[in-house]
Parts: C-alpha cells; structure tokens; sequence
C-alpha cells in the first residue's frame, strides 16, 4: 500500500473543520509564535544581508500566536500533538516537553526549541544539529528532528496532521517513514516552495 503524503494551500482552520473528532492519530505543528523580526534579526534591520532575509519582513510571518479556537480544533481533531513553540502558547501544564538542542551557537538566534506535547512521559532533549544550507522557510527544521519525534511518539498506521508546513521537512520525514501525512500551508510561495523540496526528495529515492 503507498504511503499518503496530502497537502493543500488553504487555511488550517477551514481544513480541520472537515473532520471528525479524534481524526489524526498525531499532530506534529509549528504554528508562529509571535515574535516577529525578533527571531530573525536580534530587533536590528542592518543584519539584513539577503533576499531571504528581505522575504521575511516582507511576509510578516510570525506577526501574531494561533488564536484560541485554532488550539481547539486541533486537538479535536487529534488525539495527540506536539506543539513547537508550546511555551508561548499558554497550554495545559505537561509532563512531556521536547527540547531541541541545535548545537549551533548563533549571537542572535536561540540555541534550544521547546515542544508542547499532549503525551504523559519524561520530559526529553533532542539533540540534531540545525544547520541547513538549502533553507526555504525563516523556521525550517530539519528532516532528522521530525524523523526523531515520529520515531519516539508516532505508532505503525498513525495519521499524521501538520496545520503549518512550511518548508515541509515533515511531510519528508512522515513519507521516508511510510506515515500517512496531512497538511497544510496558507502562504502560496513556501507551498510552492516545499512541493519542489518534497517532488526532488522522491525523485531522489527513485535513483536508489
């Protein structure tokens, strides 16, 4: 049976409210978290060296937090989730946050992640270095550290639900794993942008 990899340029809210209750076994999210140019610049608009950079302020990509009805509809739609960025998020008190160690030091850039999960286990650190030389998204993670997550809290036959992909490293992640995956992505160019990642990751495989 092939795996499935959905994804859609539509709003997350609007996806969602097409399923039943309990739906996805696991929702993987990286919603914004409302620090703006903080996350990317330390504050400073002289730092902007590229036209990446330029992309960033110009898309106002993490302007504002999910709303209230964003966090519950998701976990209606999900029996567990793990939330990037929990922290700031104001969620139920957990036993289970994931912090992601990037072993890269970088003035302006935090050196850890928290994640917000739903499970009822110790709390644990990842460590997957974050450097990216193909990066395509101002938050883009690595394919290694969703593989990490789908590996410690995702079962054989989970459907997996992502309202925020970005740069799509866990739809590479959930396919190279053989998990059903589902996502979506508001923003026209970083879709546009992962489905070329996501097509060459697969012509890849093909080579082998």
């Amino acid at each position: 049976m092939s795996t499935i990899s959905e994804t859609y340029n539509m709003d997350c809210m609007e996806y969602m409210r097409q399923f039943p209750d309990k739906h996805f076994e696991l929702a993987v999210v990286d919603p914004p978290y409302g620090l703006g140019k903080r996350t990317t610049d330390g504050g400073s608009k002289k730092n902007s060296q590229t036209k990446f950079m330029d992309d960033i302020r110009r898309t106002n990509w993490d302007d504002a937090i999910p709303t209230y009805e964003y966090f519950k509809e998701l976990f209606r739609v999900s029996k567990n989730q793990i939330i990037w960025g929990g922290n700031y998020f104001g969620l139920p008190a957990s036993r289970t946050f994931i912090i992601w160690d990037k072993m890269t030091y970088i003035p302006t850039m935090s050196q850890i992640e928290q994640a917000w999960t739903s499970f009822d286990s110790p709390a644990r650190i990842c460590k997957i270095n974050s450097n990216n030389p193909d990066r395509i998204h101002p938050t883009q993670k690595p394919v290694a550290l969703y593989k990490w997550l789908l590996s410690n809290y995702a079962k054989p036959g989970d459907k997996i639900l992502d309202t925020h992909l970005g740069s799509g490293s866990s739809r590479i992640a959930a396919y190279d794993m053989g998990f059903d995956f589902y996502a979506t992505e508001l923003d026209k160019d970083y879709f546009d942008a992962q489905e070329k990642r996501f097509q060459n990751f697969k012509s890849q495989l093909k080579l082998f």
